[in-house]
């Protein structure tokens, strides 16, 4: 056979890998709950319940930022720097730490790896962000891009997700908040103290 027929063994070999990402893609979204749950793990409820309710940051948005940047691995290191769960710069938890934004009892002298201090320094930061930009999309452009860039796209006024320069970025801010989305639906009875807070 030709390699440039229409059933050439490379075209069938990519259309199959489409296929079965697409079968993936709609079984993690509609498929059945236990499939979906495996896309969307859910750990560490007790740390992002404290530090959520602490922070009054919406726990499943904590959950979202975790998924999306580590996929719930405690020990994950970017190129950047940035480490563990919710991929927090040294930088940042040092500044957290400075305007005394996190609880000592929890953080102490714990390492970034550490699941309870690094979901308490995320959170921290989330709240931090939140409250500079008084809307969850820029805060989560912010927190992927750092504050410079949010800044610029914040300032162009609209829809901060056609301001973003970067597409991982508006794909990072898209992703966490549709996944922020099926978390609440996947687990309803997660946080059951959880009182408000940002969205």
């Amino acid at each position: 056979m030709s390699r440039s027929g229409i059933l050439a063994v490379h075209r069938i070999v990519l259309l199959l890998l489409v296929g079965v990402l697409a079968a993936l893609g709609f079984f993690a979204l509609k498929g059945p709950l236990w499939f979906q749950r495996l896309y969307y793990p859910l750990e560490y409820v007790d740390h992002i319940s404290v530090s959520a309710q602490r922070h009054s940051v919406n726990p499943y948005l904590v959950a979202a930022v975790i998924n999306e940047e580590s996929g719930f691995r405690p020990d994950i290191v970017s190129s950047a720097g940035a480490v563990g769960l919710m991929q927090v710069m040294p930088d940042t938890a040092d500044e957290m730490k400075m305007r005394r934004m996190v609880s000592e009892e929890v953080v102490g002298e714990k390492s970034l790896e550490d699941p309870a201090a690094n979901i308490e320094y995320g959170t921290a930061y989330l709240r931090y962000l939140v409250e500079r930009y008084h809307e969850i999309e820029t805060a989560l452009a912010a927190y992927n891009a750092g504050l410079r860039h949010a800044d610029e796209w914040a300032a162009e006024g609209g829809d901060i997700r056609d301001a973003i320069a970067f597409s991982e970025t508006r794909h990072f801010v898209v992703r966490v908040v549709r996944a922020k989305e099926r978390y609440e639906e996947l687990y309803p009875d997660a946080f059951p103290h959880w009182s408000g807070g940002s969205k």
